[in-house]
């Protein structure tokens, strides 16, 4: 697609992380960026700091658009940075098309991918997300899961199976694609890749 052709190789490189949420992008994106020795940022912290309050009362104030406005702001900042960072972005990221340019093309984009109902497990008792607050939240999941994946994938370099795997294993197998892609130099990765088995 037009809006998707790889940019040239920088010299420093952005990894982001993309996925629906309670994928694991925050807790796989700061081990990550640990053990190849780079900041990690995450877009949703970002905004919550410049906004001065949660994201769920911003939401509820101003209302989706607004917030997603915000968001491609801020997503854009980060990846203008000046460095090298692993950066966990929000789940509807890539519902606007200028972030999956901005991610796809200015960023090496890793999608951890988890079924709706392995997500389910690991949400259902969460209250501080704004899109799971209604009366069937499986429901809801396997319709954001539906409209979300194929823009995941489409804004996606490489894509991680996340149901099964542990943390671990997640960021080992994060390293070991990006190795194998050139993006990595093996010798700044820690030894335990591949220790454990998936």
């Amino acid at each position: 697609m037009a809006g998707y052709q790889p940019t040239a190789k920088r010299s420093t490189e952005v990894f982001a992380l993309v996925g629906m949420p309670g994928g694991g992008k925050s807790t796989v994106g700061k081990q990550l960026a640990r053990q190849i020795g780079v900041p990690f940022v995450d877009s949703d912290h970002e905004i919550e700091q410049r906004i001065g309050g949660s994201i769920k009362q911003f939401f509820e104030r101003h209302g989706e658009d607004a917030f997603r406005d915000l968001e491609t702001e801020v997503i854009a900042e980060l990846i203008a940075r000046a460095g090298e960072c692993v950066m966990a972005t929000g789940g509807g990221a890539v519902l606007r098309e200028r972030n999956r340019e901005l991610l796809h093309g200015g960023a090496t984009v890793l999608y951890l991918r988890s079924t709706p109902e392995d997500l389910f497990r690991r949400l259902r008792h969460d209250t501080t997300r704004p899109l799971l607050q209604v009366r069937d939240p499986l429901a809801k999941l396997r319709e954001l899961h539906q409209q979300r994946d194929p823009l995941y994938r489409r804004c996606a370099h490489y894509v991680l199976e996340s149901a099964r795997p542990s943390v671990h294993a997640l960021v080992n197998m994060a390293l070991m694609q990006l190795e194998l892609a050139g993006l990595l130099d093996p010798a700044r990765v820690a030894a335990t890749v591949g220790a454990e088995p998936l």
